[in-house]
Parts: structure tokens; C-alpha cells; sequence
């Protein structure tokens, strides 16, 4: 067992992640030659949910002098407690709470902390646009407080949120090797080859899509969203009219590339407006799909031959009845996630890991 100079390994998997996290373990082991049957980097612990609601963590195991790595899913909804008698769904700002509780009961023990929330907390709410608040940012420096080593987080919403901690190691991860790898894997070796264009399905998600075209030597296309700023609907200005700027997609495959799906809404009207500019094939991308409207729609989008295949990572929580859906594919990141935590632990640069240009021409190339 390799001992890095900030300790020994422990991992503290939230209740959240634990499917994850038991991968991330394994593979820690296997990276580290060590038997599958040897002891577990994870260190074990108990979230305690009182009948009122308030919650409370036990650390089980000493974590004196350890390097830490708490693994979390903080937009992980199947987890449930008891409450007043209810049965009660755990949203983002509870799984935030219990990342401070358990922070608290390490009780500066620990040689390092380092938090891997893949999903940042409040990633959306990561600038003002008028009174409101900033919750990220105010996150962010919680946890610094609380003594937070480093952060490492995926396809962040704004990469730009590590300026409200400019003195923390903060790690945005972007997933895009792992997304082509099993998009090649499972469309073939020439899909990108054969006359694709990447689509944005807003002027946020460019700079991403952007990337991706890029490094794949494709051409590029934005839809914007033209809303209506006389009222709000669910907190935001409802949208008018998708409005598309590029070139042709007449006979054309089409690549939707977006951090996260949300109800699906804005994927959903893209998916249909290439369609209706007679894209041949559909696909999209997102690091995160949460379906906070259920996937009938995506369904429906599938059985009408418009979306040919959606991907996304087991970086958050999907339910296991949409994994089986034939037009999704979920790609498992958890050997990234432990490969990550090895290098950290062993008091190495992870930035040849991050850096994923060079791996995806080598795959475009070996393909």
C-alpha cells in the first residue's frame, strides 16, 4: 500500500454514492496491483436522520493523520428519511449539509481533505442578476472554511465559480474522453467521420461545443433561445423560438453537446428543430441527466425516429429503470474517478489526466 507524504488513503463515501463509490474502491485496488479481497480504502460511517428531520454523521473508524477524499452526489433524489411520519426525498441542500456534518466529525484529523462533488452544488446559481442570491459562491467558501483541501468537481455549469475561492485548489474535470470513447464505441469507428456537425442548444453550452468540434475536426452550430422578458415562469422567462445560426443540417448528423438535462425541455426542442432541418441522425451529450420530468418525452422523441442515441455519465444519479432505455448509454467514469484519487494520494500531478485532447486524437487516430 503506497502512503503519499499527506497519509494514507481514506475514502468517506456519502450514502448518496455509494454504487459509485464501491466502483471508485475497486478500482483503486486493481490501479494498486492489490488484491480485489483486501481491505477497503472505505472508511465507514452512519448518516443519522432524527424523526424531526434534523440529521447528524458518525465517522466509524479513525481518520487520524489520512488523506481524505470524501465522494459525494449531491443531486442524487432516491435517497429517502423518515420524517414527522412522511416519507421524505433528500434534495441538494441536505446532501450539502451532511458534506459540512461529516467535515465536522473528521474534526480536523485528518492529514488533507479533498472533496469530490461531481456535481457542484448550486452550479446553476453561480452569478447575481439582480437581488438573489449566489449560492455557489457562498458554498465554495463554506467549505474552504471548514477546511476543504481541494475540490474536485465535473463539467462545472461556470468553470469561472473557482474566482469566488481563488486561494483553494479547485478542479473542474471535464468528461468529454470518456463521453467520444463510448459514443465511437457504440456508433462505430467512422461516425465522426461521416458528415457531423456539433450544436450547441445555447449560447452557454458554445464554449463546449466549441471544444468538441475542434478537437474532432467538425464543423460547429448554435441554437439560441429568444425569450420572452415580460414575465417568469418556474424562476425563469419562458422561451419563444429556438433560433439556429450555422450551416445546413439538411442530410447531416447532429451532436448535441450540454452539461446537464434537466426536465429536457430545451434538448427536446433542439432535438426537433434539426429534425425539422432534415438531420439524418441525432445524438446528444450531457455529463448530467437528471430527467426532473420523467423520460416519456425522450421516449416519444426515440419511437418517432428523431433522437437516435443520448449519453451521459454515472456521475449522478439515474434511475435504473432509465438505463435500460435503447436510446440511452451511460458511461462509467468511476475508474477515471479512482485513477484521480491514486494520483492525488501518491503526492502526483493529475494534469496529464486532465488534459484530454492529446487521448481523444490518439482515439480518433487508433480509430
Amino acid at each position: 500500500m503506497s502512503i503519499g507524504s499527506n497519509g494514507s488513503l481514506g475514502l468517506i463515501v456519502m450514502n448518496n454514492c455509494k454504487e459509485l463509490g464501491v466502483k471508485v474502491d475497486a478500482w483503486i485496488k486493481e490501479i494498486r496491483g492489490e488484491d480485489p479481497n483486501s481491505p477497503s480504502y472505505i472508511i465507514p460511517t452512519e448518516e443519522v436522520r432524527f424523526n424531526n428531520g434534523e440529521g447528524k454523521v458518525r465517522i466509524l473508524d479513525s481518520v487520524r493523520g489520512k488523506d481524505l477524499y470524501i465522494l459525494t452526489d449531491v443531486g442524487n433524489y432516491h435517497c429517502t428519511y423518515k420524517m414527522f411520519g412522511y416519507e421524505n426525498r433528500m434534495g441538494p441542500d441536505e446532501h450539502f449539509q451532511d458534506i459540512k456534518r461529516v467535515i465536522s466529525a473528521i474534526g480536523g484529523k485528518a492529514s488533507r481533505i479533498t472533496l469530490i462533488m461531481p456535481l457542484l452544488y448550486a452550479s446553476r446559481q453561480h452569478r447575481r442578476k439582480g437581488r438573489e442570491s449566489l449560492d455557489c459562491a457562498m458554498a465554495l467558501e463554506e467549505l474552504r472554511n471548514l477546511g476543504v483541501d481541494t475540490i474536485i468537481t465535473f463539467d462545472a455549469h461556470d468553470p469561472t465559480i473557482h474566482n469566488a475561492i481563488p486561494g483553494t485548489s479547485f478542479e473542474n474535470v471535464l468528461p468529454t474522453y470518456s463521453i467520444l470513447k463510448n459514443f465511437i464505441a457504440n456508433e462505430g469507428d467512422d461516425i465522426l467521420k461521416d458528415n457531423m456537425t456539433v450544436i450547441s442548444p445555447d449560447n452557454g453550452a458554445m464554449e463546449r461545443a466549441i471544444y468538441y468540434a475542434n478537437v474532432l475536426g467538425l464543423d460547429v452550430g448554435m441554437f439560441y433561445k429568444r425569450r420572452d422578458h415580460s414575465r417568469i415562469v418556474n424562476g425563469k422567462n419562458p422561451i419563444v423560438q429556438h433560433e439556429y445560426i450555422g450551416g445546413s443540417l439538411e442530410g447531416k448528423k447532429v451532436l448535441i453537446i450540454d452539461d446537464m438535462i434537466a426536465s429536457g425541455q430545451s434538448i427536446i426542442e433542439v432535438v426537433n428543430e434539426a429534425y425539422k432541418r432534415k438531420a439524418t441522425q441525432i445524438y446528444a451529450a450531457a455529463t448530467f441527466a437528471f430527467f426532473t420530468e420523467g423520460v416519456e418525452k425522450f421516449d416519444k422523441l426515440y419511437e418517432e425516429g428523431k433522437l437516435t442515441r443520448l449519453y451521459t455519465t454515472n456521475l449522478s444519479y439515474v434511475p435504473e429503470e432509465y438505463l435500460t432505455r435503447p436510446w440511452l448509454v451511460c458511461a462509467d467514469l468511476s475508474k477515471f474517478v479512482a485513477k484521480i484519487t491514486n494520483t492525488l494520494n501518491s503526492d502526483e500531478s493529475i494534469s496529464p489526466l486532465l488534459e484530454c485532447t492529446s487521448r481523444i486524437r490518439r482515439l480518433m487516430k487508433h480509430n
